[in-house]
């Protein structure tokens, strides 16, 4: 193995990559373990020495699961590789997607994990979680927006007056911190409707979803009385639809032909839940943070994108963390689930494809993961990354990479925007009024 041929083979195109290793018969050797930590320092060596040290979503050839999906293969376990990681996209669609340049299929959905990673660090190339789902009939929908997350939807520049459903699956920061950022956001750049936010009651009123949304009203009240009349006046609406958090497989939505039904899951306190959607035949399930619990298994048995966190080993965590064991163990498989513990659940529920995140993405602690999972679970696997995205429809799951610029503008308002009613702008008291600078007069105001 060449350090030449592999700076080449990067820098070519992934595909590149995986040809010159059929050709050496990689696939062949199992790398040891005492091994894969030099193999791991060669290829991000690499990486640094042709420029790839910053954000690698920019990098319109080159995909994080790639690297993932080469050492997976290289090590022997080559149904990450066949199956779901490094699965290319068919001749019609290019690997890449790129915001607006392309229009859904009426039978198809597209996912977007707009973020992967923690309640810290939140950073460039991690925020924390959120799920795009686009469907075929027009309809847009978010499952969860943690801190961070809006950054990548508005990378997506989708049309925001469709981008007006939350479904939080429980009220951490990391799941719910950016639900302001997309409430303001998104009025500003097209939603002339009002944000409504779905989620679960808690053990005490004050703990529910409408609890949190009331409580955004009031943290937010000076912001949107300034922004009322300028922008539309339903757009800077915020509506709360709380439903029991015990019901299991009750519907908290349905319209349009889709059908969204939550039922409980376990994390922390009482409150927590899951999300599963169904349309047109295709089913999504979302699972926010919990424990293995009977109620995510029963209810995404057989269907076809199943999410559920993947959180640190207990070792992983204690490492990165610098914590003793038993906290460790107690976070990472009491109040979250475990590579083992996903893997076991996979087993039971047997997706179209099993999907985990939540968890820093790192080379040593992805290798600690697989090991774990693929001792029990050997079915189609994706560990998401942030703006990793899927096309899904009945004959098949592509997985692609977004790819944007990092400074956008808004996407362009529609006609209902502009016409939609204004009651006019808010007005300063006389006092703040008179403290206009005279040096400096304003252009004269249109009459539209």
């Amino acid at each position: 193995m060449t350090r030449l041929k592999i700076l080449l083979a990067l820098h070519a195109a992934p595909s590149a990559l995986f040809d010159w290793m059929k050709q050496a018969r990689i696939q062949r050797f199992r790398i040891r373990r005492k091994k894969m930590n030099k193999v791991i320092g060669y290829l991000l060596a690499s990486f640094k020495e042709i420029g790839m040290s910053n954000s690698i979503r920019t990098v319109p050839k080159f995909s994080i699961g790639l690297v993932f999906a080469a050492l997976a293969f290289m090590s022997g376990d080559a149904t990450v590789f066949n199956k779901a990681v490094a699965q290319e996209a068919p001749a019609e669609k290019p690997q890449a997607w790129y915001p607006r340049t392309e229009k859904l299929g009426p039978n198809e959905m597209f996912v977007v994990a707009l973020g992967t990673g923690m309640p810290t660090p939140i950073t460039r190339g991690q925020k924390s979680t959120a799920w795009y789902v686009e469907l075929g009939n027009g309809d847009i929908f978010l499952f969860d927006v943690g801190s961070g997350s809006a950054e990548n939807l508005f990378a997506l520049r989708p049309e925001f007056h469709r981008v007006d459903k939350i479904f939080a699956s429980h009220l951490h920061t990391d799941h719910v911190g950016d639900a302001a950022a997309l409430w303001v956001g998104g009025w500003l750049s097209g939603r002339y409707t009002p944000l409504h936010i779905y989620g679960p009651s808690g053990a005490k009123p004050e703990l529910g979803t409408a609890a949190f949304v009331e409580g955004l009203k009031k943290t937010y009240a000076w912001d949107i009385a300034g922004r009322s009349g300028i922008l539309p006046d339903a757009g800077g609406q915020l509506i709360a639809h709380e439903f029991d958090f015990k019901q299991d497989g009750g519907v908290v939505y349905e319209k349009n032909g889709v059908k969204i039904t939550s039922f409980p899951a376990v994390h922390i306190l009482d409150g927590p839940v899951s999300y599963r959607l169904d349309w047109n035949g295709l089913s999504f399930v979302f699972g926010g943070d919990s424990a293995p619990n009977k109620w995510f298994i029963e209810r995404s048995k057989g269907a076809d994108f199943v999410i559920h966190e993947m959180f640190y080993t207990p070792e992983g965590l204690a490492k990165t963390l610098g914590w003793g064991m038993r906290q460790s163990t107690f976070v990472s498989s009491y109040i979250h689930t475990p590579p083992s513990g996903f893997g076991k659940i996979m087993a039971e529920i047997k997706p179209r494809l099993a999907v985990g995140y939540h968890t820093i993405r790192q080379p040593e602690l992805d290798m600690l993961m697989l090991e774990e999972v693929r001792q029990v679970y050997d079915g189609p696997l994706a560990i998401a990354d942030d703006l990793m995205a899927w096309n899904i429809t009945k004959d098949k799951i592509v997985q692609r990479e977004v790819v944007s610029a990092e400074r956008v503008q808004a996407p362009p308002t529609t006609i209902e925007y502009m016409k939609a009613k204004r009651s006019g702008e808010a007005r300063y008291s006389k006092f703040t009024s008179d403290g206009k600078w005279e040096g400096y007069t304003p252009p004269p105001l249109p009459k539209q």
